[in-house]
Order: structure tokens, then sequence, then C-alpha cells
């Protein structure tokens, strides 16, 4: 362990949450949340995340068309075991009947335990997408449901499935989300009928349950490919959509039955049925 680790705190004046889906998405190392921001540590130097981070809030001004303040504080730390610091922030969280937790955590008595560490561009289950996906495969998936988890990160909702006794395949195109998904589905001793590196094209299996937590340009993209691999009557939930986007991805499934919309703070899951 080096003498110093460097400590970047990230404070947005607005849209905290497509400021934690960047970092999650480009940054080799975990981050703490904390309620006006993040704080990112690393024994490596933290300047070019610094400077991506400002790239980014210049880029995300001029789409939505608004100013977004952003403090950012980089400084030396001396290093008395910020990994073990780290670790205490991050909290397990309940979503009836699943009870996620990082692995240092008990899972807990009676719920549907998932051992989840967070890791580059994985999810824990904090984030509302995750969440409302969480409660929708609560909801939808019964126990031997053929169930396709589309752009599965960290596997956490292939995971949940397959925690109901659901039969699950899963894939995304980013090797390092399959990398991942292997690793915590081995260790919650979980399975998948079939995970591969890839798009959904990959497959010609039909579904009962389709899940896709990707962004809405995406699943406007991916609609015919979804249709074609989800059985008449299906459940296909949909998420990572904010809500001003909402429009456009149910123009795309407008043949579908909208069986239940899940807001929470500006994004949006959707969960429609195929009709027959």
């Amino acid at each position: 362990m080096q003498d110093y680790y460097y400590m970047l705190v990230v404070k947005p004046s607005a849209h905290i949450e497509l400021f934690g889906d960047f970092l999650a998405d480009v940054i080799p190392v975990g981050f703490e949340e904390i309620d006006d921001g993040f704080i990112v540590r690393s024994e490596e130097n933290l300047e070019t995340v610094s400077w991506g981070i400002e790239q980014f809030a210049e880029a995300l001004q001029s789409a939505l068309g608004e100013v977004i303040d952003l403090e950012l504080t980089l400084s030396k730390e001396k290093n008395d075991d910020w990994i073990s610091h780290y670790q205490r922030s991050i909290t397990p969280i309940e979503i009836a009947p699943f009870y996620i937790h990082p692995t240092w955590e008990a899972p807990k008595e009676g719920m549907l335990n998932i051992a989840i560490d967070p890791a580059l561009a994985f999810g824990t289950g904090h984030h509302p997408t995750t969440a409302s996906c969480l409660r929708a495969i609560a909801s939808y998936v019964k126990e031997d449901n053929t169930l396709m988890d589309v752009g599965c990160g960290s596997g956490i909702l292939a995971m949940a499935a397959l925690r109901k006794g659901a039969i699950v395949d899963a894939c995304d195109t980013d090797p390092l989300s399959v990398e991942n998904t292997i690793v915590n589905a081995q260790q919650n001793g979980l399975s998948f009928r079939r995970l591969w590196e890839g798009p959904i094209q990959e497959t010609n299996e039909v579904y009962d349950v389709i899940v896709a937590n990707i962004v809405a340009d995406v699943l406007v993209f991916i609609a015919s490919d979804l249709k074609k691999r989800l059985r008449e009557g299906g459940i296909l939930i949909l998420s990572g959509i904010m809500d001003k986007y909402e429009d456009k991805v149910l123009r795309a499934y407008k043949t579908y039955e909208l069986s239940e919309r899940i807001v929470e703070n500006e994004w949006v899951t959707l969960v429609l049925t195929k009709k027959e």
C-alpha cells in the first residue's frame, strides 16, 4: 500500500444521476456516493478523470441547454486504509424479496440474497433504473420462466431472475461486463443457461420475459430484435429511460400494451406486454 492516495470530490449542481452513470462508465475504481455528489479515491493521480468530468459537464450543458455548476476538488491524502473506509460507505439495499449486499456484509434470512461488490460500470441496485427493474422482476418473473437480460452489466438483474427460479440467458457487448457477470454469478453459486459477449441477435430463442436496462436510443434501435425474441403475451421490462425520452421509446413499442410504469426521480421503467 502506498503512503498516499488521491481523492477527487465531485459536486454537480444538477443531474447527479447522470454524473454517477458517467463515473461508473469511465473510471477504473469504485466511488462513494455522498448527498451532493461523489468521492473518487485512487492510488493513481486523478487529474485525467477530473478533466474528463469537466468535459462531460460541458457536453451535458450543451445537450440539455442549461447551466450546470460543477465543483471539483482534487487532493492528496495520507493513506489510512481508504479501501476499508470506502467499503463502510456501501450499504445493502432491500427490494423485496431481494436483498442486495456487498460480500463483506452478511446475507439476510428470509430474503433472496445477492452478494455483489461495487466495481467499474456495474450496478449494485442503488441506481433508480436498477432498483426499478428489480421491482418489476419481483412482480412479473415466475418460476421456470425463460428470461433474457440484454446488456447485463454486473448481472444483477439476471441473478435476481435466477433467484426467482427463472431460466436465464444474458448478453452484453462489453467484455468487461460479461467477465464481471461471470464472477458475480459464481460468487452467488448461480449459473446461466447461456451468457455471451455480443448483441441479442446472436440467439434464436423466444423468451417469456426480456429485460433491457440500457438507454432510450438503444432501446429504440433494438425494438424489432426484442419483438422477435419475445413470445406472444410475454413481458418486456425496459429501463434506463430518462423521462423526457419516454414518448420516443413508447412510440417504438406502440404495438405493446403498457402494463406498468415505474418512475423514480427522472428515470422511467416501462413494463410492456406483447399483445397476442
